[in-house]
């Protein structure tokens, strides 16, 4: 189960995100961030993405950290920032209009079987070999995919063959509360 945030939790979550890019970026400095509410200072993981225009600019993640959670937005924002390797780091320029989306997610949980997928509810995590792969439960719902073409693309993340999921990988779900 995904710990359920209020509004505000929400946007001092986003607001700690956005001044750890900015200050990042445009001086090199990670921000003094004061403890907030105390539902934010719980472990956890969560996947800070970076938009612009529209488009994936960068995103990065953890499933689990001691760190409390309001620091771990920070550091995935910094590093999806900045650490991503499909994307340059971010440069000043790139600061003048991004959108920011945080996924704060539940527990991996295994599963026997790929019919146990919910489109629009899970993620998955696939490990196949020395290969991993993950994508977020909002991906297939934004570009439309049913559930074999989502573990295909998983797999294709991961390095993997696309029908590599039919045999002797591990797969995980998990679920998302996601904002932006």
């Amino acid at each position: 189960m995904t710990r359920e945030l209020s509004d505000s939790d929400k946007q001092q979550l986003l607001l700690i995100a956005r001044e750890a890019v900015v200050n990042y970026v445009a001086n090199g400095i990670i921000s003094e961030t004061q403890a907030p509410a105390a539902n934010l200072n719980k472990g956890g993981g969560c996947f800070v993405c970076i938009k612009k225009d529209g488009n994936l600019r960068g995103c990065i993640g953890n499933f689990t950290s001691d760190k409390p959670l309001f620091q771990l937005v920070q550091e995935m924002a910094i590093s999806a920032a900045t650490r991503d390797p499909r994307f340059y780091p971010m440069k000043a320029e790139d600061l003048d209009d991004f959108s920011l989306e945080i996924s704060i997610l539940g527990p991996l949980v295994k599963i026997s079987s790929c019919d146990e997928i919910k489109i629009g509810t899970h993620g998955i995590y696939l490990e196949k070999n020395f290969c991993r792969g993950v994508l977020l439960p909002q991906v297939a719902t934004e570009q439309g995919w049913d559930r074999n073409t989502f573990l295909s693309q998983t797999c294709i993340k991961a390095g993997l063959r696309a029908n590599d999921w039919e045999e002797g990988a591990d797969i995980y779900v998990f679920s998302a509360q996601v904002f932006g």
